[in-house]
């Protein structure tokens, strides 16, 4: 019997008796090889998923599909001198062919008459025969050498014209090989791969000629237009495409006849099936009306808040101290970051610096700045803290922050908080630094920039002589109890990311060596974007491993004063790739969770409402009662629900102020759409109400008005047009961050103040409702600028005078109006009125008003 053969049907029995022999027969995906495990990856969105591992005992590379026979082949590292058949079921048949060499050969495709084209470094290439209706299948052909060797690491057919095509490393180039005559043409340079260097392992083609190229070390798929109309004259069509894993070891296959679905980018439809319409999707960059993938990122000193439900409170009275003091982070005054002759060597007498750790010219800013936010120290398990913004033309495109923590790792990740704030997780997949795979994260922020996220962590390891680096989604696998050196890396280029973590990791390596590098898989199963709205999670999950359902496990608070509650459920998905589902929770203040299929890494994420606060700031205050209960009537589904309730007692000589965040972070919110704002209240005395604006950084410059509370509880509605500010300009709605709700000593001396707050919302009604007023008078705004306006009741129709006094009795104001029964209103001008207090009163001759105290400014 033939050796060759005798070889085939020993593999074949030993290793896989039992293969059902089931051709993939050209499905849609592309499959990337990495040493001995299989992924899937759909190229549209860049997704991908372990589909099969450890199917054989060699590394696998030069990965083709054969479309002589539906099958995918490759060459093994082990058993020398072989090659495999793949099937579906990722069942395999080896194949010995002595006329290899022992090693090297990494590059493979298949043409359309089944012949494999294997090659490895230099100019020598082999064919072999892989056409089962061939009477020499299995067998070699022939070796031949090409006139000129190429620093290639992957080449595809393309079914358009049967020519070999690849991109060359470091030169960039494209070129096409015709594998009749071995005659190499150069192309010219891709555009969209100018100035990179990385190494191409997998490509692909689709049936319309397109050229599917994946850089190793990012992941980042490019897309080469009709390769086989350019003629090395005409200019290269070529753009991003979508952000995949990164890999090493590897290579691609995938059926050239095989459509890839593309993104129209005009038309509003999500075209080719990955939850990304139009200029959302990376393959748009630059085409159409679209803007090219580069745009300005947060800064560092706008980061780094923990993703737990213990410091809610405390992050939100750190950002409403930064409103209250008028804190804007000064990008142009902020000190510079110089590399210095000690930049790149290891610490001396001094002691080891976080700045130590931080990249300089390791990118194309113009400069750099310090950002930190040191206002985390306090509040956070960071006890150091140092953080820089990379500049270009006076933007941000880069930023690290560092953070030191002396007992387990630093608690807040971008992509576990962010994604229920607005922002957008686009894809999650991994990225090459020294040979080990690292989570990279593409999200799109509130305003629209895209940011390219990596965090990693590394902790002293043997007497504090090393660094152990770790980079996990999940942060429950990281080590408790431990301390860490915390990186949060963030670029609007992917380019920059990569070099960036690179520098880092060499920098940590020169302080103490790396031993070892410990990194989790990427989630294949995420939520791209959330939100919370009237007491459900309405979520939108990715599914690329097309799971069926998953589990959802939650522990959530319904108010900033509750306790945790813990909640699961089964979430069904069907298999589909985008899921829009909603998960009934109630009413609630902060949530974590976590969903996952039990197998595949997890997707962790937190979300907190806008907090309540209180400020007792002044000395002369002391805090009796601060509780925060659910909402028990439901919202207007017009309104904008400001959540929760909020019942404050306290003493005070002063003031005390109850304060309300509209987001977890501050960001402004826009209610142009709404005209008042409306609330149930009781409590002592008259209460000032604050509409807090992002553009106003004077304080005492934000609009306000007053309301007068009662012992009973009332409802209140205060059109946008009774709040004014010493600025004297018509107030706009477009930025308000948060109100403050205060309540003043009116004699200087202790008194008690009481406030409760009830069905806070923005709406769409002009209309000033204050019930039962009983003898009670409001006026709002006040205090009073140009003109304000008195609230009463009235049990029957007659005239009443409405008086002015100023602070020494004496009568400045009379004039006269026909009430109606029940609610009414008084215009008052401020013509013959100067600075300063009035009271006012009205005389019925049915009933007696309480006065009331206007003060003019």
């Amino acid at each position: 019997m033939n050796k060759n053969l005798l070889f085939v049907f020993v593999f074949a029995f030993i290793t896989h008796s039992n293969a059902q022999d089931e051709p993939f027969n050209c499905d849609y995906n592309a499959y990337l090889f990495q040493y001995n495990d299989v992924y899937a990856i759909d190229l549209a969105s860049g997704s991908s998923y372990n589909v099969a591992t450890d199917i054989t005992e060699g590394t696998i590379n030069a990965a083709a599909y054969n479309p002589a026979d539906g099958f995918i082949w490759g060459s093994l590292s082990y058993p020398s001198k072989s090659i495999v058949r793949i099937g579906k079921d990722f069942s395999t048949l080896i194949f010995y062919v002595d006329e290899l060499s022992t090693s090297g050969r990494y590059i493979g495709d298949i043409n359309t008459q089944g012949v494999y084209y294997l090659k490895g470094g230099g100019t020598t290439y082999y064919t072999i025969d892989v056409n089962p209706n061939s009477e020499n299948y299995g067998n070699h052909i022939a070796t031949n050498d090409f006139s000129q060797s190429l620093s290639i690491h992957d080449w595809a057919f393309n079914a358009v014209d049967d020519k070999l095509y690849t991109v060359e490393k470091n030169t960039n180039k494209l070129y096409r090989i015709d594998p009749d005559t071995n005659i190499i043409e150069d192309l010219g340079e891709v555009p969209i791969l100018s100035g990179l260097n990385y190494t191409y392992g997998a490509v692909y083609f689709d049936a319309s000629g397109r050229f599917y190229v994946s850089a190793n070390q990012t992941g980042t798929v490019y897309v080469i237009q009709n390769v086989q109309d350019i003629d090395g004259t005409n200019a290269i069509d070529s753009n991003l495409f979508a952000f995949g894993p990164s890999s090493s070891q590897n290579d691609g296959a995938r059926c050239p006849t095989a459509p890839v679905p593309q993104e129209d980018c005009i038309n509003g439809i999500d075209d080719d099936g990955d939850g990304l319409v139009d200029c959302e999707d990376p393959s748009c960059s630059g085409y159409a009306s679209c803007p090219v993938i580069v745009a300005p990122i947060s800064s560092g000193n706008e980061g780094g808040l923990e993703s737990n439900n213990r410091l809610s409170e405390l992050i939100n009275k750190r950002n409403f101290n930064r409103a209250k003091n008028n804190y804007k982070f000064d990008k142009a005054s902020a000190k510079r970051l110089v590399k210095s002759a000690k930049y790149g060597k290891k610490a001396g007498k001094t002691g080891l610096q976080l700045s130590d750790f931080v990249p300089i010219e390791t990118i194309s800013e113009d400069y750099i700045i310090e950002s930190s936010p040191t206002d985390l120290l306090n509040i956070t398990n960071a006890t150091d803290i140092y953080s820089v913004d990379y500049m270009k033309e006076d933007k941000a495109i880069a930023t690290i922050l560092v953070l030191k923590t002396d007992s387990g790792v630093y608690e807040h990740t971008k992509y576990i908080c962010d994604r229920l704030l607005g922002a957008e997780l686009l894809s999650v997949s991994t990225i090459e630094i020294r040979d080990h795979s690292f989570i990279k994260a593409l999200i799109r922020n509130v305003d629209g920039s895209l940011e390219f996220v990596l965090s990693l962590s590394a902790k002293p390891s043997n007497g504090d002589n090393n660094f152990e680096v770790e980079s996990h989604w999940n942060l429950d696998k990281y080590e408790s109890n431990v301390p860490f050196y915390n990186f949060q890396i963030w670029s609007n280029s992917l380019d920059d990311l990569l070099h960036l973590s690179e520098e880092v990791v060499r920098l940590l390596d020169i302080q103490k060596p790396v031993t070892s590098y410990n990194s989790s898989a990427p989630p294949t199963v995420f939520v791209k974007k959330g939100k919370y709205h009237h007491g459900k999670l309405e979520l939108q999950i990715v599914n690329s491993n097309k799971s069926e359902s998953i589990n959802f496990n939650a522990g959530l608070r319904a108010t900033e004063t509750n306790v945790l509650e813990n909640i699961t459920s089964t979430l069904n998905l069907d298999g589909n790739y985008i899921t829009n589902i909603e998960v009934d929770t109630g009413s609630l203040f902060d949530i974590g969770f976590r969903i996952g299929d039990g197998i595949q890494t997890p997707d962790d994420l937190f979300m907190s409402d806008g907090p309540w606060g209180y400020d007792d700031a002044s000395s002369g205050t002391e805090l009796i009662t601060y509780d925060i209960v659910p909402n028990k009537e439901a919202f207007d589904a017009a309104d904008f629900p400001i959540e929760r309730n909020i019942e404050l007692i306290a003493n005070t000589n002063d003031y005390i102020a109850a304060y309300r965040a509209l987001t977890p972070k501050y960001n402004p919110v826009d209610v142009s759409n709404y005209n008042s704002l409306q609330f149930k209240a009781k409590g002592t005395g008259t209460m000032t109400v604050r509409l807090i604006k992002e553009s106003i950084s004077n304080w005492d410059a934000q609009y306000k008005t007053d309301v007068v509370l009662t012992d009973k509880l009332q409802d209140y509605s205060m059109p946008f047009s009774e709040f004014t500010s010493t600025n004297g300009n018509n107030f706009t709605t477009h930025d308000i961050t948060s109100m403050i709700f205060t309540m003043t000593s009116e004699t200087g001396e202790e008194e008690t103040k009481e406030m409760t707050l009830e069905q806070l919302r923005f709406s769409t009604s002009k209309a000033v409702l204050v019930e039962s007023l009983n003898d009670k008078i409001v006026i709002s705004p006040n205090p009073m600028i140009s003109n304000a306006t008195l609230h009463f009741t009235s049990e029957d129709s007659e005239s009443v005078e409405l008086l002015v006094y100023n602070q020494l009795g004496s009568l400045v104001k009379r004039t006269t109006h026909e009430t109606v029964e029940g609610k009414n209103e008084i215009k008052l001008g401020r013509i013959g009125l100067n600075l300063g207090m009035y009271f006012c009163s009205i005389k019925s001759n049915t009933k007696t008003y309480d006065p009331i105290k206007l003060l003019i400014e």
